[in-house]
């Protein structure tokens, strides 16, 4: 999961595009409602794959304030334009000074997927 800081506490988030890799192509992507208190590790909603049903988990705690409508409606845009369009929740993070540290950047992101996948190419 990505976390991008739009505004005074508020966020956007949504699948990475390696993520996406490891579930397999999204064909349904649910949002838990607006207004929903979302703690850090826990349910933002769900992902539908070709195989399986996967929470996806909070990267940090928030408020959230929608689900991507648009991505419910075309999840191809949650794999097609994951750092786009396809986000999943906007948010007001309730503790984002100290969850934040927890967070990679990209360069850390990037070691972690070379672990991972070593053959791994970024595009």
């Amino acid at each position: 999961m990505w976390v991008q800081e739009i505004g005074h506490d508020e966020i956007l988030i949504g699948a990475t595009s390696f993520g996406i890799f490891l579930a397999g192509e999204i064909i349904a992507f649910t949002s838990k409602p607006k207004g929903a208190e979302i703690d850090i590790g826990r349910g933002m909603g769900t992902v539908e794959c070709r195989k399986t049903v996967l929470a996806v988990h909070a990267p940090i705690s928030f408020d959230l304030l929608e689900g991507n409508d648009d991505a419910e409606e075309h999840p191809k845009r949650v794999n097609t334009e994951p750092y786009g369009g396809g986000w999943m929740a906007r948010g007001r993070a309730r503790n984002w000074l100290d969850e934040k540290r927890g967070l990679l950047d990209a360069a850390a992101y990037r070691q972690h997927i070379l672990k991972l996948e070593p053959e791994a190419t970024f595009g």
